[in-house]
């Protein structure tokens, strides 16, 4: 299996152009939302709004103000994909549509999918969403046929201030830690790594981030679906017990009135032979 290949971005060098987007769709010959007439969102410059089976970069646009609208920040995050290294896309695809490549990236096989849309709920991100034209789900493969190819990722390749930069994992990592340290010399102590270990085994595209995950739109402890089994077992088995204990409960019942019906008509019919 060759090296695990992934992206890491430096949100701190984006400048929301939004090369990724339109190199993304370029080369995955995706279309343009409504047939290029899209209506503004009212979002800043974020008129993509979010992925889904059609957009598979998008460019965040944060503003954030003080109260007095004196002191600004604007924050800017081109996402993707995560790729994760346990993914839950992968965890429950009924079909075997969606795997893992030799580069450790996650890809949806558009012929194999049956748009059950399982892994589309499954998918702490919301980063996955069915294409209308195929009826299939998609997103971003990390241009599996470009690295296939030997090349870089149309939208790392189209980054012009380098925000998106892809290689090797072990490298992308040391490369991320140097950053961090550079940044907290300069005095940007709020700059952090999103998407390490502890996070879902680790994402193969993974962030630098200044502002709490939340901020950014992404979940600060994503799980994956099978966390979920063992409490909803749990459950399942607890209600059981109950409607079974109910069960033997309304039975005696029963029985305990028929019994009491069947004493009283074996008195009033001894009742009656006295009486003759």
């Amino acid at each position: 299996m060759a090296e695990p290949m992934g992206f890491f971005t430096d949100t701190t060098v984006c400048i929301g152009c939004k090369a990724c987007e339109v190199a993304c769709k370029e080369w995955n010959q995706l279309p343009a939302t409504g047939g290029g007439v899209n209506t503004l969102s009212g979002d800043s410059y974020d008129n993509t709004r979010r992925l889904d089976g059609q957009t598979w970069r998008h460019v965040k646009f944060i503003e954030q103000f003080d109260e007095s609208r004196q002191q600004s920040r604007w924050l800017m995050m081109s996402d993707v994909c995560k790729h994760c290294v346990q993914a839950g896309c992968l965890e429950v695809c009924p079909t075997g549509a969606i795997i893992r490549t030799e580069f450790d990236t996650v890809v949806i096989q558009s012929d194999v999918c049956n748009g059950c849309r399982a892994c589309i709920s499954a998918c702490p991100f919301g980063v996955i969403d069915i294409n209308p034209v195929n009826g299939t789900a998609m997103k971003c493969t990390l241009c599996y046929d470009r690295m296939q190819a030997g090349l870089t990722p149309a939208c790392a390749q189209a980054c012009p201030t380098q925000s998106i930069q892809f290689g090797p994992i072990s490298e992308l990592r040391a490369r991320a830690e140097a950053r961090v340290q550079q940044l907290h010399e300069q005095g940007e102590t709020r700059a952090y790594i999103y998407g390490d270990e502890s996070i879902l085994g680790g994402l193969n595209s993974f962030y630098l981030l200044v502002d709490e995950p939340e901020v950014y739109g992404l979940p600060s402890n994503p799980k994956l679906p099978s966390r979920n089994t063992a409490p909803a077992a749990s459950l399942s088995a607890a209600g059981a017990a109950a409607l079974g204990l109910l069960g033997l409960v309304s039975l005696r019942k029963r029985r305990m009135d028929r019994l009491a019906a069947d004493r009283k008509v074996a008195a009033t019919e001894e009742g009656g032979e006295s009486d003759a």
